[in-house]
């Protein structure tokens, strides 16, 4: 089991850990990480091991077995030592435009209250898909919208809810094509605002800023018809390139 030390401090860039183990895919494994997995469209965070004697650059991150997450290193690097002690470096860079990124596209399903049926996260652009048969008639003024809610400020918080809690409330999930994973006991909510200035509650996985402004200016981009139904919404950050 792999402790997931970004689920508790997102902002966290390096940390101690133990190697537990090594995949037959040559992979590592650690007690704790503050890596996050590829999952729910965002990608798997990449940065540097170090230990006595050596390093090794981690490319990306994916879930292993059970509850282990695992580093991935470039093809014929050394790894660690299984019970070697070793500093993780997070490409802290990278990881905080995810997190701006992620927030900003929960944001977008506010401006656009529609079933969501799949999505992507990058470093400096992202996109929605929705069950939206029509194009929407004032793009810049959703986009005026989406940013007016950033430029609030409301805090990013999380909670907890249980499996049976989340089954009874269905109106909490709006992706159609992703399911969040249920099976543990209990699933991670994400809260835009608090109080009568909440503005998002929906299980989501991934990493979040604490606050929207944090995000800063977005702009959308080309909005593409896919299918009969559906609609991909590109979102950029605005002082990305």
């Amino acid at each position: 089991m792999t402790t997931p030390l970004f689920r508790a401090d997102a902002y966290l860039r390096a940390a101690p850990a133990r190697v537990t183990g090594h995949t037959d895919q040559g992979g590592v494994v650690l007690d704790a990480s503050i890596f996050y997995p590829t999952g729910g469209g965002q990608p798997g965070d990449c940065g540097l091991l170090e230990w006595n004697g050596g390093e090794m650059e981690v490319t990306t991150t994916v879930k292993g077995e059970g509850d282990e997450i695992v580093l991935v290193p470039p093809a014929g690097a050394p790894l660690p030592p299984v019970g070697c002690e070793v500093m993780q470096h997070l490409d802290w860079d990278r990881r905080h435009a995810h997190m701006r990124m992620h927030t900003a596209l929960h944001l977008l399903s506010v401006v656009l209250p529609l079933p969501v049926t799949g999505g992507s996260i990058g470093a400096d652009k992202g996109r929605l898909d929705f069950d939206m048969p029509e194009a929407p008639a004032d793009k810049a003024g959703l986009e005026d919208a989406l940013n007016a809610l950033i430029a609030r400020d409301l805090p990013v918080t999380d909670d907890w809810i249980t499996d049976a809690a989340l089954a009874a409330n269905p109106g909490l999930v709006k992706t159609m094509s992703v399911k969040p994973p249920m099976g543990s006991g209990r699933v991670r909510l994400v809260r835009i605002g608090q109080g009568a200035d909440q503005v998002d509650l929906q299980p989501c996985g991934g990493t979040h800023v604490a606050h929207t402004a944090e995000i800063g200016a977005v702009r959308l981009g080309k909005i593409e018809k896919k299918g009969k139904q559906n609609r991909r919404v590109y979102l950029h950050l605005a002082d990305s390139r």
